[in-house]
């Protein structure tokens, strides 16, 4: 087996070891719109390492980061509805990632694969910086487990149990800014929140525990990876929407299971 192919199953795995506990919180939270605003901003901050010659590690994990924060800021203050909010910022900072792109003649950038993601492009270098995030996003989620939870179940009652329930929503949307940054590169800006979303759906329907679930969407993302790059190597399809294409087999054969939670 070749180098590149051990590259992207490590990758693969590592990115979805984390978004399997994350993406419960995404099912649970309903924050797929929030996922989709980030990933398309992760476009933007590709166009504009770029343009400012900055590593695109460094400016794909920023913007997001940025955007994170500042939906924070305008959720709280109330101008408008979180659901407009995300519709204006999301399809702003795509058009505005791609109309960047556009402008650069000089500058080869493969739109499929900042769209589609490139799994078979991974190299040593976005391999440590893949698990070096997947470390502290896991132990972040870890440390934060039960606060999470419980504003999940009542941000009231948790407030009034002593959780500071602004701080623990804003660790929230910062460590999901974190792993689409890292997730770009496998599924791409269309298919990031797939990848989040579809496992924890999927683990939803076989588990009786938040843990549970968390657990079964880790080991089901690994599978989808596994499987999604087998398709890849067998038919010569691109491995992100592959790899998308397989969790979504996987959440249908579940349908035929009754939900537990």
């Amino acid at each position: 087996m070749t180098d590149f192919i051990i590259y992207a199953l490590l990758a693969g795995l590592g990115v979805a070891l984390v978004a399997g506990p994350l993406g419960c919180f995404v099912v649970w939270r309903r924050m797929a719109y929030f996922g989709d605003t980030l990933a398309h901003s992760a476009l933007l901050g590709v166009a504009l390492g770029v343009v400012l010659q900055i590593n695109l590690n460094i400016t794909v994990a920023a913007v997001p980061l940025l955007m994170a924060l500042g939906l924070v800021v305008l959720e709280q203050r109330g101008f408008l509805s979180l659901d407009t909010l995300l519709g204006i910022l999301s399809h702003s900072a795509l058009a505005a990632g791609l109309v960047v792109i556009s402008l650069l003649p000089d500058v080869r950038v493969d739109l499929m694969s900042l769209l589609f993601g490139d799994l078979l492009a991974v190299t040593i270098g976005d391999l440590w910086v893949i698990y070096a995030v997947a470390a502290l996003v896991l132990l972040l989620l870890a440390g934060l487990w039960k606060q999470l939870i419980n504003i999940t179940v009542d941000a009231e009652l948790a407030a009034v149990e002593g959780t500071n329930v602004p701080l623990v929503r804003t660790a929230l949307m910062l460590i999901t800014a974190l792993v689409i940054a890292i997730a770009m590169k496998i599924v791409g800006v269309l298919l990031i929140t797939a990848l989040l979303i579809i496992p924890a759906a999927t683990a939803r329907r076989i588990t009786y525990t938040p843990e549970q679930m968390a657990i079964a969407a880790s080991a089901i993302a690994m599978l989808t990876v596994i499987m999604g790059l087998g398709l890849s190597w067998f038919t010569d399809a691109p491995a992100g929407p592959s790899v998308v294409l397989c969790s979504a087999l996987l959440f249908t054969l579940s349908l035929g299971f009754r939900q537990r939670t």
